[in-house]
């Protein structure tokens, strides 16, 4: 690559291979990148939104509409596309919902910018009217946001129902009894930290699945699913009322560190050294048991001779428990986490009202419920197909953030399309006070807000310019903004008495998140891919196109 000096001769400064696009051209092709990675996940919006098949190299198959599930498994080259991704999967974890909505904002703010820019309007005249239409934009949704309870299950549950809409796991029956069972884990597991707000931690709603039976036989434990089996076929396969004794300890004779031998010359010997390691295991056991354990979680191992012992004196035994598996299992018993027998007593056994081993679908796991206050629990789905399950995996995840975002925000809007249609009608009004090259910017974010409803309604059959003229003369009218896509009857209607809620905060962050994914794109006037073929002689090796002159 090189360009021609002041002098007259041509400079080389990257190595051969590589490729460079500048001004015009780069915004462009980056526009046009983002618009067709938007364009990729546009029909899976809402609740007539469609699925998208995904297979992997391995013949792996994923059958979805989760916007950063689709986006992640695509494997995107190009380097917007991988902005586009980036934005996707900060939505997914910042709010666990509105994946799909975030990106297809995105392709559509850089569709008007595209425009714009062909018209002569500079590139940074465009952002700066994006960050003023964005923070506009913000501040219009906390106005029109509605406050709702952490007690109104009704409210939590319409917004869960939702956030689901869109998914296929079943019909609304079975929609309304996932989004029940999430309400209870998340209240479950919220706690107050020092300066008294209210924090959720997902990590402590643990997702176990296991493909057999219905949607319909998912089910919320008051406590923690372990995927292990007992020890010891002498062991217990239930108890009750137990005590329960968490360990970072292995139950077996540790093995030296340094190099040591030991001689044994006659039988007798060998049997007094099994005999002394028995004697240790069985010192080992009674520890345990003299605290008053009915049974125990190790991350370590067990020894065979100890499994013997614990089943004689009737614990339940269950080894090599994942960290994070012990560590939920301490937040819903109350247990201790103890890293040497020597230190173990009663007060740090956990309780828990049932441990149960049970078959399921030909696996052997361990219930561990009936906590008194959980601070983890487990929702165990069910379904007919690993595609399945791992959907409705997908769906509780997004309830999860969506309900907890509720939960902490305390506030909603308007679903549907409807509160868009609010904030392009407030955004083009503010655009008048604005004025200047700014204001074009602006009225075109409001036309990329609105590529919400306008998608619901292609998704439902309707037709998206019809239904965009007759919302915003709903909107503009006494009955306020509630109306939006009523994609049931393909019409609109009233959202407030179809009970389609979204949490504010969901909203908040596809907002930020698509404007400066859009602006970070804008800023892009040249591009240099340095990705070549490797020159002769390897790398610093002739050929490597140095700062020197070309012949």
């Amino acid at each position: 690559m090189s360009d021609k000096p002041l002098g007259g001769g041509q400079v080389v400064y990257l190595p051969e291979g590589a490729s460079r696009v500048l001004g015009r051209d780069a915004q462009r092709m980056n526009i046009a990148v983002a618009i067709a990675v938007a364009s990729a996940v546009k029909t899976t919006l809402g609740p007539k939104g469609m699925d998208k098949m995904l297979v992997s190299e391995l013949g792996d198959i994923i059958i979805t509409n989760d916007g950063a599930t689709i986006l992640d498994e695509m494997n995107v080259e190009h380097p917007v596309a991988k902005i586009m991704v980036d934005i996707a999967k900060t939505q997914d974890k910042e709010v666990g919902d509105g994946t799909t909505t975030v990106v297809i904002m995105a392709g559509e703010l850089l569709k008007g910018a595209g425009d714009l820019i062909e018209q002569g309007i500079h590139p940074t005249t465009i952002i700066r009217g994006y960050k003023m239409a964005a923070d506009k934009a913000t501040h219009i949704l906390s106005e029109v946001g509605r406050k709702v309870n952490i007690s109104d299950n009704d409210t939590l549950e319409k917004i869960a129902l939702v956030s689901m809409g869109s998914k296929n796991v079943g019909d609304d029956a079975t929609k309304a009894h996932l989004g029940k069972l999430v309400i209870s884990a998340v209240k479950q597991v919220m706690e107050k930290d020092a300066s008294g707000k209210s924090v959720i931690d997902h990590d402590f709603v643990k997702i176990e699945k296991k493909a057999g039976g219905g949607i319909a036989d998912t089910s919320l434990i008051s406590g923690v699913l372990v995927d292990k089996e007992i020890a010891h076929p002498g062991m217990p396969k239930s108890v009750k009322n137990a005590k329960i004794a968490l360990l970072d300890v292995a139950l077996e004779i540790e093995k030296t560190e340094t190099e040591a031998k030991i001689e044994i010359t006659s039988p007798e010997q060998m049997q007094a050294f099994l005999q002394q390691e028995e004697r240790m295991l069985k010192e080992m056991v009674d520890k345990i048991k003299k605290s008053g354990a009915t049974a125990l979680f190790t991350q370590k191992g067990i020894d065979d001779v100890a499994q013997h012992y614990l089943a004689k004196a009737g614990i339940i035994a269950i080894r090599r428990v994942k960290k994070s598996d012990v560590e939920k299992l301490a937040r819903a018993t109350s247990a201790r986490i103890v890293t040497s027998l020597d230190d173990l007593s009663s007060k740090d056994l956990g309780d828990a009202g049932l441990i149960e081993e049970r078959k399921i679908s030909g696996e052997r796991m361990v219930f561990v419920e009936r906590c008194k206050n959980p601070k983890s629990v487990t929702i165990f789905i069910r379904g007919g197909n690993q595609q399945v399950i791992d959907e409705v995996e997908r769906s509780i995840t997004d309830v999860i953030g969506a309900v907890s975002s509720v939960m902490i925000d305390g506030s909603y809007v308007i679903g549907g399309g409807s509160v868009e249609i609010d904030l392009a009608n407030g955004l083009r009004s503010y655009s008048q006070d604005v004025g200047g090259r700014e204001q074009l910017a602006i009225q075109k974010f409001a036309d990329a807000v609105e590529v919400v409803p306008k998608t619901l309604a292609e998704s439902a059959g309707m037709d998206a310019i019809d239904t965009l003229v007759q919302l915003r003369s709903k909107h503009k009218g006494k009955e306020g903004g509630v109306f939006g896509v009523d994609i049931l009857k393909n019409t609109i209607g009233d959202m407030s008495k179809h009970g389609v809620f979204e949490p504010l905060k969901v909203k908040q962050q596809a907002i930020y998140s698509a404007s400066e994914a859009a602006e970070i794109i804008l800023r892009i006037d040249d591009m240099i891919s340095s990705r070549g073929r490797t020159p002769p002689g390897g790398p610093g090796g002739p050929g490597m196109g140095g700062m020197g002159h070309e012949d």
